[in-house]
Parts: C-alpha cells; structure tokens; sequence
C-alpha cells in the first residue's frame, strides 16, 4: 500500500506493508498516519493552485499575526 505525489521536483512515497497476521484497517490506519507525519496531504494542497507572490506574502503575514496574538496571550496569562 503506498501512495506516490510529486512535489518539488521529487517523487515522495508513503509506503506501508502489511505485515504477517496484521488487519488491512490496521495497516492503514498506519499508513494515514505515516501520510499525515510527511505533510503529504499539506504539500498537495498547496500545489493544487497557483498564488500570487503579493498573495503568498499576504497569507504569509496572516500567519505571523496570528502567531504572534497567540504567543501575547500566553505571556499575559
């Protein structure tokens, strides 16, 4: 079982084998994990569609901000 994206240039494979006396739904409940920890699913989304630069620098702002009203609320509390 095993899934195969490219990204960036490269081939990037989740890849789960299913071991002796193991269930299928056991075996991929690892592999979504294993897709889930690689970020694969991230990475595609953020390929599906084309951003413009002042866009990627915009969303790229919000994130900041956001993270910066969340490190300011820990610090009062």
């Amino acid at each position: 079982m095993g899934i195969l994206v490219w990204l960036g240039g490269v081939f990037r494979l989740a890849e789960v084998k299913l071991q002796e006396g193991e269930t299928l739904e056991n075996a991929l409940r690892r592999f979504k994990r294993k897709v889930q920890q690689e970020d694969i699913i991230k990475e595609v989304k953020r390929h599906s569609f084309y951003l413009k630069p002042g866009e990627k620098l915009r969303a790229k702002q919000a994130l900041a901000r956001k993270r910066n009203r969340k490190k300011n609320r820990r610090e009062i509390e």
